[in-house]
């Protein structure tokens, strides 16, 4: 059973556009969930429901969680607020969930597999975000074929200008 740490935080604005809003992670909470340089958690913020994300370094021995824009609207959330924060290692193979979509691809397209799976850790998160970011399984579909076939054509590589039209041709 993993352990979750609970605790109050104030939503704080950085004040520059790289970081944006955040809730500070209590350094002794922050300290025991970091082993081995895993920075990905599962986190709920006021009881609603758990996302994925990375504890992010601010500073010297201090991280914070972002907070992006949809959960601050759909929390009523603004700088000040106070949020109760749970936050839980993400045990997950990739730390964002993979869409059916793209797993079935990825099952029936061995080089595609391959060469997704020799990504570094963070840009297979972000091709997971591409892949998820829209509801309708078809356009799920023609991401996920779309980002498979730009890894083979590109020998694994990605050029995120060119996938970016790829993705956006559906």
């Amino acid at each position: 059973m993993q352990d979750t740490f609970h605790f109050t935080a104030t939503l704080a604005e950085s004040g520059n556009k790289l970081w944006g809003f955040h809730v500070l992670v209590p350094p002794i909470i922050a300290r025991t969930l970091l082993d081995n340089d895993a920075k990905r958690v599962v986190c709920s913020l006021n009881e609603y429901k758990p996302f994925q994300c990375g504890l992010i370094p601010k500073g010297e021995q201090e991280y914070c969680i972002m907070v992006n824009k949809k959960l601050r609207d759909t929390l009523y959330l603004q700088t000040g607020s106070i949020v109760r924060v749970s936050l839980t290692k993400d045990e997950s193979e990739y730390g964002l969930p993979v869409t059916e979509e793209l797993q079935e691809v990825l099952d029936q397209d061995a080089e595609g597999s391959r060469l997704f799976h020799a990504l570094p850790p963070g840009k297979i998160r972000t091709l997971l975000y591409i892949a998820a970011q829209v509801k309708n399984s078809e356009t799920r579909i023609f991401r996920a074929l779309a980002i498979i076939d730009h890894l083979k054509a590109h020998a694994g590589k990605i050029d995120y200008k060119t996938l970016n039209v790829s993705v956006k041709e559906n």
